[in-house]
């Protein structure tokens, strides 16, 4: 079955996401996926995708029409999110996804009309590249131990300090960054809009990654940088509570993103089977690889359905942490699995950088860790179970 129609087979979805579907899958296999080998060759995409992106309404799919957004809601971010997988580039779509979905949502949120016109309107028409500065060199997983300071001084914030793994970050026009503006912990954390045009800013390196090799990622340094503190997002030293809230669309994405990716990835798995023939009779002629499949196959619908219990949650206002937190431990431990073993299938072939498999599986094993680690996802849920 392909994706394109078992997506249809969901009630949550109808005529008008069938259309926003369409329109991604086809913008991704006629004008994105031919380009697949020259621009991970070259280690990035133009940045004109980003401004095509947004011509398709694709930057701010749930922002409001006055701000430039479609005004939709989860159900039509997760069709983008399930389509996007179609142009072959996990790099490319995980940059496009942290424009989208993960470095701008929380200043339509908590940010003024100052920070929306400015910053968030500019992302969402896709003439701004936006990205999240959360991790850094001695501070990933564990947030609460950021050092990058922020020092107010009259009517400025001077920050000092340092970011890695920062996707987007060689040519981002700005940072929602995380600061410490307080003492040491969780409470002295906050949240500003970073403009990267600002004096004692640099890009310290670009960071060479294992996968999703046509996405820029950077080490940032920020040395005396002058900041309006009028920049600050929300409230100070409320940046971590921020920081938690936005991590759960950004989880949920990644989730969607992954079992879609791997859903992709099986499907051109079977018809490889169908294809390679071996002592006389095609590899999906044989019980135990038939198996295999059909076994990724039931575990790939549950876990979409996890990711679908996550959203549905979200769209009647509920709380959503639980799900969205074993959405993207269980569906990003299966993505791996699932590439894996796809690639165990095409034998030989899947070592060779020819087959596009080999790819995926290095793109693949990122998404246990960005993002919130599996070991951080299942410390969340003890927490919640009271364990």
């Amino acid at each position: 079955m392909s994706q394109s129609v078992r997506y249809r087979q969901y009630p949550q979805f109808g005529e008008q996401h069938e259309a926003l579907r369409r329109t991604v899958r086809e913008w991704c296999i006629k004008e994105l996926r031919p380009h697949v080998e020259e621009w991970e060759e070259a280690r990035l995409f133009p940045r004109e995708i980003f401004n095509r992106a947004a011509e398709l309404g694709l930057l701010g799919i749930r922002a409001p029409e006055e701000y430039g957004g479609l005004g939709l809601d989860w159900w039509f971010t997760t069709a983008y999110a399930e389509e996007m997988v179609h142009c072959g580039m996990a790099g490319l779509t995980m940059a496009l996804l942290v424009q989208s979905d993960m470095a701008t949502p929380v200043i339509g949120e908590i940010g003024n009309e100052y920070h929306k016109r400015n910053f968030w309107e500019p992302a969402i028409r896709g003439e701004a590249i936006a990205a999240l500065g959360i991790s850094e060199p001695d501070a990933g997983s564990d947030v609460a131990q950021i050092r990058t300071t922020a020092r107010r001084d009259g009517d400025d914030y001077v920050v000092n300090g340092s970011k890695t793994y920062i996707t987007n970050g060689t040519r981002a026009d700005f940072v929602t960054l995380a600061v410490r503006t307080g003492g040491q912990g969780f409470a002295g954390i906050s949240l500003m809009l970073f403009p990267t045009d600002t004096k004692g800013f640099s890009v310290s390196r670009k960071l060479e990654k294992l996968g999703n090799h046509c996405s820029d990622t950077a080490e940032l340094s920020f040395e005396d940088c002058r900041v309006p503190a009028k920049n600050l997002l929300g409230s100070e030293n409320m940046g971590f509570y921020y920081i938690m809230q936005n991590f759960q669309g950004e989880r949920l994405v990644g989730a969607l993103s992954a079992v879609a990716g791997a859903q992709r990835v099986l499907d051109s798995t079977v018809e490889f089977c169908r294809d390679r023939k071996v002592f006389g009779r095609a590899i999906v002629g044989f019980q135990t690889i038939r198996h295999q499949i059909v076994q990724l196959e039931a575990e790939l619908e549950a876990a979409r359905q996890l990711c679908y219990r996550a959203v549905d949650l979200i769209c009647r206002g509920h709380n959503a942490v639980r799900e969205i937190t074993m959405a993207k431990l269980i569906g990003g431990e299966l993505a791996c699995k699932v590439a894996d073993r796809c690639l165990q299938l095409h034998g030989g072939a899947g070592y060779m950088a020819e087959y596009e498999i080999s790819r995926i599986f290095r793109d693949t094993r990122l998404i246990t860790i960005g993002g919130g680690t599996s070991e951080i996802m299942r410390e969340i849920l003890t927490k919640i179970q009271g364990l």
